[in-house]
């Protein structure tokens, strides 16, 4: 797999009440999106500084921790598959847009594997 970025994936209970610390104080001014129980900030000057908010994963059964964008989501969950990782969440195109399932470390952390395009 070829990771094209990482974004953490921040557990709040209410995004509202959350985002006045991101975006205020830290500084991430623009909303790149929201579905209401995920939303990502970034900083206007740097697209590279970025966080999501997530109450709770609308469509999977656990919260992931950190959200993995590539540009072959296929070919990772093939490879995820063939070396034996627990799938969380399977290959799914949202309704959303978004193509992505949950692998699960060795570690036991919960990630989403994503793409946007597919």
């Amino acid at each position: 797999m070829h990771a094209t970025s990482i974004i953490a994936n921040l557990k709040v209970d209410d995004l509202d009440s959350a985002k006045a610390f991101y975006t205020d104080y830290l500084g991430l001014r623009t909303e790149e999106f929201s579905l209401g129980w995920v939303a990502r900030y970034v900083s206007p000057d740097a697209a590279a500084a970025k966080v999501q908010l997530v109450t709770g994963d609308a469509t999977a059964p656990e919260d992931s921790v950190i959200s993995v964008h590539t540009d072959d989501v296929r070919g990772a969950y093939d490879e995820a598959r063939e070396r034996g990782y627990e799938i969380v969440h399977p290959l799914t195109t949202e309704e959303w847009g978004v193509t992505r399932f949950f692998v699960r470390a060795p570690d036991g952390t919960v990630i989403n594997v994503v793409s946007h395009r597919d």
